[in-house]
This record gives C-alpha cells, structure tokens and sequence, in this order.
C-alpha cells in the first residue's frame, strides 16, 4: 500500500494544473465597416481589452458605422488553433447587441454556436447620444469638465455546450438596433474553459500592497500639476484665477517634514495664460505654458537659471520643425538637459497626445522630437511625463490602457538606447489610481515618495505617497 501511495503522490505532482487558454483576436480576415485612422477603427478590437475593466467611451475601441440600428459582421482570426467552449466580446457602450457568434477551422466555413434568444423585441429607431462624450479633461490638460457617464458597459459571454476543436477564426454578428445609443466593442476573446474571461490590468503585487495615499495640504482651490525640485527642498503647484491665469506657488517643509509656507513665485508667472513647473533642480526650472508663435521652432517651456534665490530666464526651448496640433503640451528634461521629452499630438502621433523626445544639439535648440513607438502610446492619450534620473524609468497619466478609472498612472521602462523601444505600461495599481482622474505624476527620489494630482469631492488636489524606489525602477 505504502508503494501504491508513492507512486499515485508521483503520478499527481508529475501532472500539470489545468490552466484556462485565453486568445484574443489577432488579425482581422472580414468586416462590415471601418472609421479609418488610428483612433475608432476596427484594428483596435485585435488584441488584449484596453478599455475595459471600466469600459465606456474610448478611441481606443472599434466605433462602428452602424453602430445606432444597423448590423455589422466582423470576422476575426487566432493566432494558433485551439478548442473554444466560450467567447466573450466586450462592448463599450450599451451591451447587448451581440445576435449570433460562429467558429471556423479554416476561416471560410463556418458553423453557427450561439444565437441570441428571441426573449424581446425591441423596435428599430435612431438615436443620438446626450453629450460627446468628451474626456475628463477635454483632451485639454488644465481645463476640468465634469467626468463623462458610462453608459452600459458590458461583456456578452457565449458558454457553449462543448468544446470545439482547432478553431482558427470567429464570427461575430451584431444587431444595434437591440438596445439604443451609441456602440464600441473593445475585445474579442476565446477560451477552452466555462470560467469567465475577464479584463486584467497591468499591474504588480507590490504596487497593489501600497498603504494608501494621502493628501499633502488642505487647499481651497484647484491644482492641476506638481513637481518637486530634485534635491527634494521645494515642491511647485499652481493655481488657476478666475481671470483665467495659472499662477506658480512653491512650498518648503517645516520641521515636521510638513510642505508649508506658499509663496507665490511672480518671477516665473507670464500674466497672459498658463504656468506650471516641469523640472527644477538648483542650477535651473523647466517652465511651461509661455506664449509663443508658430513657425520659429518655440515650444511655449522656457528655461531659467537661478541665482542667489532669483529666477533669471535664460532660453526659450526651441525644437527643430516644431508642431503640436493641441493647444497644450507637457514636458520633462533631464538633469544635464542632453533629453527633452514632451507630450503633444502630431502626424506621427499613435492617436491623440503621445510621447516624444528630442536629443539637445550643439547650438542649445533640439533636434526633431521622434515618437517613442506603439509600446507606450496608444490611441488616446498619454501626457504628464516625468522621467527619473536613470534616464530609464518613465511615469506618465494615461487613458489609453485597462485601468481603473479614466485617466491613470503608469510607469514604463525604456529598453535601449534608440529611446523608441519601451516595454508595456505597468499601472501603479488601485491605491493610487481610482475611478477618478489622476494626473501629474512626479516620485521624489530623495525622499522615495510620489506625488500627484487627483480628484475628491470635485476639488482637485496633490496627494502623496511613500514607497521603495526599489518597487517602481526596473529590476
């Protein structure tokens, strides 16, 4: 008996646990429709869900023609054979609307596996939505409008009775008449098992075990960027009048490591719009929002040098055929200023703001600002670039990947020295980032500690957090 129990313990632990096969559609062989462009068109439904688990409106989801009462098909292909005994197609807005769901061997004959019961009927009618649903921040960095509703969000999961071997394509047919408003589908998956495929977010343990955040004063009005100067003594936050202008104040610590004493830095405020502070150190501060004409290279940031206390501007910060078809960009530079990387919306760009950089030449002025590829920047919106001082490790807000709320933050790591190539975002996890907008990232690597903008109670406000600097550069 003794040796029957031996070998039947080697037998077990020799066999591998059952895991569930997920694919999601890798290719597209057929279609009814497509928007065009790299924002809304049907390419965005190939790969991993980008939307979801929030869902609601994105261009980084297919937006059909149709997508008010008319039907749509769309036939997407595996990347391998595998056994299918469930789908699941998330759709954005107003799910529902999925009539019939078909597999194929080959990618031509296809045998029907899911059709959605007759329980209703529900009238044909056109429809519009009530608002545009615009960004939380308009796609515009400092203006705050009202946070966008999400209109029902869902996953339509196909269990089917068996399994069905060696399937290489799916077919999906959609009938939007079935439920009113507007339609997006962000995901088509497939797996061999009945247990339900869900939207994962890109994150890591550690940054899911973080204490909670907290804010670091009780202001009374708005604050829309923060930074703090790289020898961690002075922390800049601005402020916007009811005039319209953004004014600068920077804070030091007290004694109990508290930021205190606001002072309004006049020195570096231009009185006819935006000011925020990108990067200080104690040689110089990357200030933005300056007003500049186009056509001669400027980019609205401005240097200045500081001395004995006072802040003398140097330079405006000029880019070699500069464009940027938003009215907003962000910045951050390296400490030896050889890297500028900025957040603006080109021909170049993967869909709205993306991520650029430029390398600094002879003369002072920047080289062309290059896109820094398909890895970082999605089809919607990346902004608020701070990179640290390993030159490697780039935080930045995003709205562009699953998450857990609209728009979050997420750390990249840059894998070679073309500065093009970097690896997939990683989100900083649910107890920074929330259902509400979070922006503004900057880690105090002085004193290991994150700071960025959020919202509470329609205030924004800067809130802060400690954690191992350990936890956030790449191993």
């Amino acid at each position: 008996m003794r040796i029957f129990n031996f070998f039947l313990l080697l037998f077990l632990v020799s066999q591998p646990f059952f895991s569930q096969q997920i694919q999601w559609a890798h290719s597209l062989i057929k279609y009814s429709s497509d928007l065009g462009g790299k924002q809304f068109g049907i390419k965005r439904i190939l790969g991993k869900p980008d939307v979801f688990p929030t869902g609601g409106y994105s261009p980084n989801a297919w937006s059909p023609k149709n997508a008010l009462d008319g039907r749509e098909v769309i036939i997407v292909g595996l990347e391998k054979p595998q056994t299918v005994k469930q789908v699941a197609v998330f759709e954005n807005l107003n799910a529902g609307c999925v009539s019939k769901i078909s597999l194929s061997t080959d990618g031509e004959k296809f045998e029907t596996v899911w059709t959605r019961k007759p329980d209703y009927q529900t009238p044909v009618f056109r429809t519009t939505l009530a608002t545009d649903r615009s960004y939380y921040f308009g796609r515009k960095r400092r203006k705050v409008e009202d946070i966008p509703e999400v209109i029902n969000p869902g996953i339509e999961y196909a269990f089917l009775d068996k399994g069905y071997s060696h399937i290489t394509a799916v077919k999906v047919e959609l009938n939007f008449a079935l439920i009113p408003g507007g339609k997006q589908l962000d995901a088509i998956g497939v797996s061999d098992s009945d247990e339900p495929i869900v939207a994962v977010v890109n994150t890591k343990a550690n940054f899911e075990n973080l204490a909670p955040s907290c804010e670091i004063f009780d202001a009374s009005f708005h604050v829309s960027s923060v930074c703090v100067s790289n020898d961690g003594s002075t922390l800049f936050a601005n402020t916007v009048l009811e005039s319209g202008i953004f004014e600068i104040y920077s804070y030091v610590k007290n004694e109990k490591g508290n930021w205190v004493q606001n002072k309004k830095e006049s020195q570096i405020i231009a009185q006819d719009g935006y000011n925020f502070v990108e990067f200080a150190s104690s040689q110089f501060l990357l200030k933005g929002g300056s007003t500049y004409s186009k056509g001669n290279n400027e980019t609205g940031f401005e240097l200045f040098t500081i001395e004995n206390g006072n802040y003398i501007s140097k330079t405006p910060v000029k880019v070699a055929a500069y464009n940027n078809y938003n009215d907003y960009a962000d910045a951050c530079i390296t400490s030896d200023l050889k890297v500028l990387v900025m957040a603006i919306e080109t021909d170049f760009s993967q869909g709205g703001s993306d991520l650029y950089f430029a390398f600094l030449k002879e003369d002072g002025t920047y080289g062309f600002l290059q896109n820094m590829g398909k890895n970082i920047n999605s089809a919607a919106e990346e902004f608020n670039p701070q990179l640290l001082s390993d030159q490697k490790t780039l935080l930045f807000a995003s709205d562009g990947y699953s998450g857990f709320g609209n728009f979050d933050l997420y750390v990249s790591y840059r894998l070679d020295d073309t500065w093009k190539n970097w690896s997939i975002p990683v989100n900083l996890g649910s107890q920074i980032n929330t259902s509400e907008f979070e922006g503004s990232p900057y880690y105090d690597e002085k004193s290991q500690t994150l700071y960025y903008t959020t919202f509470s109670e329609n205030q924004s406000i800067i809130k802060s957090l400690v954690f191992p600097k350990t936890d956030l550069i790449s191993n």
